[in-house]
Order: structure tokens, then sequence, then C-alpha cells
């Protein structure tokens, strides 16, 4: 494990250290104020589309399986760290543009906005990482667009394994752009973070339960169950933003061996022909 300065130097003189560089070029019209998810955008590593699997039926997600920002292969009995990561873009227009990386853990396919009716889950399948729900985030990911303004709400298991406890009601915006997260507009709701409010008290989710609409739209969302790791940004275009998460904020988040990484941000304008690009430095001991 990585305790002290000692261990990490011991770590990168071992050679035990990777660094992989990615590579997106979004061609969503994005919307200020708005999160956005870039796993579904196209380039390194290819987008995955959280509509890809049955409607409702919960689905792991993995970076053997399905990619995700590379980190390396499985370290076993050692433990991998995040370092430090490299952003940054080609085009100013969004920017400057916050950033959380993510280990996203099981999605649920397809929610459909057209219905006020109670949509069961199917949670045959459960968490593979971070079983235990601590600190798990839910998101919603737009994969088809809606008219906007209903709102929601779900049921889900926490992190303690008590059932029936009840999400934070969310309205949806109008956004266009597939990957938009549809329960963030910071400028009319108010709600800054891309992540749905859980029931006082708790601190994560192992399940989610049921969803409701409590008003008919057109439009399907993916519920993705994700544990947010590290913040970062892209602040402008001259040179790249490094984040040394060691140096700067004094701890190392670990990564999960078969971990699926991605980003969220927070565009200031439309990200559609910006490059953006960078890589993740990742240690182990």
């Amino acid at each position: 494990m990585i305790t002290n300065i000692k261990s990490m130097v011991d770590a990168e003189l071992n050679g035990q250290v990777r660094t992989n560089m990615w590579r997106k070029n979004p061609s969503q019209t994005t919307t200020a104020g708005l999160w956005f998810d870039l796993s579904m955008s196209p380039g390194l590593p290819v987008p995955k589309y959280w509509f890809d699997a049955p409607p409702g039926i919960a689905k792991v997600v993995a970076q053997s399986t399905d990619g995700g920002l590379y980190h390396g292969a499985n370290v076993s009995t050692a433990t991998k760290y995040l370092r430090q990561t490299t952003t940054r873009a080609t085009v100013a227009t969004a920017l400057p543009m916050k950033m959380i990386l993510c280990d996203y853990l099981l999605y649920y396919p397809s929610i459909d906005d057209s219905t006020t009716d109670e949509q069961v889950l199917d949670n045959s399948t459960t968490l593979t990482r971070y079983t235990d729900g601590e600190g798990v985030q839910a998101i919603a990911v737009s994969v088809a667009g809606r008219t906007g303004g209903q709102s929601f709400y779900f049921t889900y298991t926490n992190s303690e394994g008590v059932s029936g406890r009840t999400s934070g009601t969310v309205i949806q915006n109008s956004a266009a752009a597939l990957g938009t997260i549809v329960t963030t507009a910071t400028a009319t709701l108010g709600n800054t973070s891309p992540f749905i409010p859980l029931q006082e008290g708790d601190t994560g989710i192992r399940s989610i339960d049921s969803v409701f609409m409590l008003g008919a739209d057109v439009g399907l969302f993916t519920l993705i169950l994700v544990k947010p790791l590290a913040s970062t940004a892209i602040k402008e275009i001259t040179a790249p933003y490094e984040k040394d998460y060691f140096l700067q904020d004094g701890i190392v988040p670990p990564i999960q061996d078969d971990a699926y990484l991605s980003f969220l941000c927070l565009p200031q304008g439309t990200l559609a022909a910006t490059g953006i690009f960078g890589d993740v430095k990742v240690v182990w001991n």
C-alpha cells in the first residue's frame, strides 16, 4: 500500500508505475452549465453507449469488457492508486471546465420518460466493485432527447443495506445532446452536482429498485452507479493542466482492479469538434 512518501517513491523506482494517454473528440453540441458524460463521445477509448442492454436490467461495467480510460492490468494483491492526471483541450469555447474522474460500476439502461407507472428495476446483477455501496452515487445520462421540465425520483438500497430509501426529486433539463446529465441545469434549477441527491443521512447506494416519473415526457435516460474518485479541470488552451494528487491533495485515490474509468465534465459552451486529451498516471504497491 501507498502510506507515505517513501512507499510512493519505492513503487516508482521499482517500475510499479504506468502512464496511459486518452483522447476524446465530442460530436455532441453540449450546453453551458450542464454536466456531460465524456464516455459517450468518440475517440480513445471508444464510446460506451448506455442503451446497449435490455431496459431496466442492471448490467455491470468493467475495463475488461467495456473499455474506459486504460489504467493497466489487474495488480492482484497490490493496490493501484491514481497519482496524476493531465488534461487539455484544443478549443476554448467550453473552458474553464470542471472534471470528475469516476469508476462506472453498474447501469440500468433506457428508463422511460413517457410513463408515470412505477418502473421496477431488475437487480439480478449486483455491484462487483465497492460492493457495500459506500460512496457510490447515481447519475442520469440522456440516451434519447426529451422536452424537459418533468421530474422523477427513485427508491434504492443504501450502503447500510436498508431498502426503501428515497432519492431527492430532480427536474430534467431539455438538452438534446446525448450524454448530457439530465438532472443538471446550474442556471435555472440550482443543481450544481451531477449526482442525484440521496435521502438525508445516506452515504451511498447498493442498488436502485424503482423509478417514478412525476409527469410524462418523451425520451430515455440511463441510471448509472458511479464511484467518484478525483476532481480536476481544464482551465485554458495554452498549456495542459497537470494535477498531482499526492502533492496537491495529499491523497492518492485507490483504483480497483478492472475499474471502468471516465470523466464527467461541466462545459461552459459546446464541446462539439473540441479535441480533449490527456493522460492518467497510476502507481501500485
